[in-house]
């Protein structure tokens, strides 16, 4: 289906620049100011919005406020459009509701990747909506008696039964939809790193967001929005409560405990990843040794064969009773190595059995029972 996207700026530029970006993709409407811009967005309500920071009259930011305020277009992606690529700019544009933000001039094909990202968030965000909300209602009737020490033990137990960052990402999410916030999360795992949010997408801002705070500092503060940092698990509530200061308090009390726990787990998960990772190379170096030696043992045991038989015949009758002791001795030396070896490769058995059994124990610390043996936090009876 084809995209309709509105572009607002008073550079003509620019529109030429969309236009020949998404004209063969998307239908476009355009606008000269602020003013135009919100009215077209009332009308046809257009899947994307391209919207110029800086303009005469009403501002990017000021227009984008408007968009998030009214109830026909809240819900539709926001592009910056800035020549400004400062952080502090983009927090100020995310605080105004936008999705992303790009840095003029931009070509066409980074303009057109971007639209499709956020085209892919637009649809996602609509897919998930209804089973949010239904999930959100269930955990909310489940924990309307249940105090926050004791959501937090029942998370605990849900993350320590989780051996995968979606089943972990479930719980965590699953946690603050009584509190009714909106709520993305980092998980830095390993050299990697995973978004998951209570939208069922992250937008590209929130993403460079995490991305640029993550070796900040342990809380910041922008506007209505809170990014709390720890070592392996970032956390962005993107409607803190800061007008009801007991609120505000409690949860920044509240939320490192949670954040405590799923940072230890993350950690628990690479180790037990990089453990059997590590037993998986060994077991394959002890596989290749294993068999090296069981090729080197049967060619072994088949020259002391014909050794033996060479003794045992007529062929050495003319030698010195001193040679033939001598070759007996020798025979006897290689009889023994062989008898090593055979030793060496049922050791190696016994390694690889215990390998096995130690693959399997790391197995189930990384996965005490299935997935569908974990009770969640709407339906278990909290205290």
């Amino acid at each position: 289906m084809t995209k309709l996207v509105l572009a607002i700026d008073d550079d003509k530029l620019v529109h030429h620049v969309v236009d020949e970006a998404l004209a063969r993709t998307c239908k476009i409407l355009h606008a000269k100011n602020g003013e135009e811009g919100l009215r077209l967005a009332k009308k046809y309500r257009p899947d994307i919005i391209l919207l110029d920071v800086e303009m005469p009259g009403v501002s990017g930011f000021e227009v984008c406020k408007q968009l998030k305020k009214l109830e026909e277009t809240t819900e539709i992606p926001v592009m910056f459009l800035s020549s400004r690529a400062d952080i502090s700019e983009r927090m100020r544009g995310y605080n105004a509701g936008a999705a992303d933000y790009i840095v003029k001039p931009f070509n066409a094909e980074e303009l057109l990747a971007r639209i499709n990202v956020l085209d892919d968030y637009r649809k996602t965000s609509s897919q998930l909506k209804q089973d949010v909300q239904r999930a959100q209602t269930t955990a909310e009737i489940a924990m309307t008696d249940s105090g926050d020490m004791g959501r937090i033990m029942r998370y605990v137990g849900q993350s320590y039964h989780a051996h995968d960052l979606n089943t972990l990402s479930t719980h965590f999410l699953e946690f603050f939809m009584p509190m009714e916030l909106d709520v993305a999360v980092a998980f830095w795992y390993h050299q990697d790193a995973m978004f998951y949010s209570s939208e069922g997408a992250i937008q590209p801002i929130e993403q460079e967001l995490f991305e640029k705070h993550k070796d900040g500092s342990r809380f910041v503060d922008f506007g209505r929005r809170t990014i709390i940092n720890y070592s392996k698990v970032s956390l962005l509530i993107k409607n803190m409560p800061v007008d009801d200061v007991a609120v505000y308090g409690r949860y920044k009390d509240l939320f490192p405990h949670i954040l405590e726990a799923t940072d230890a787990k993350i950690k628990d998960m690479e180790v037990s990843e990089d453990a059997l990772n590590k037993v998986e190379h060994i077991g394959q170096v002890f596989a290749e040794l294993s068999d090296h030696l069981s090729g080197v043992g049967d060619h072994y045991s088949g020259k002391v064969a014909e050794f033996q038989a060479v003794l045992e015949s007529d062929k050495l009758a003319n030698l010195e009773p001193s040679e033939r002791e001598r070759l007996q001795e020798l025979y006897e030396h290689f009889t023994y190595l062989s008898d090593e070896l055979t030793i060496i490769k049922y050791k190696l058995g016994e390694v690889t059995e215990v390998r096995q059994q130690l693959i399997e124990s790391l197995n189930k610390i990384a996965k005490p029972w299935g997935e569908d043996e974990v009770a969640s936090q709407a339906d278990i009876e909290l205290f």
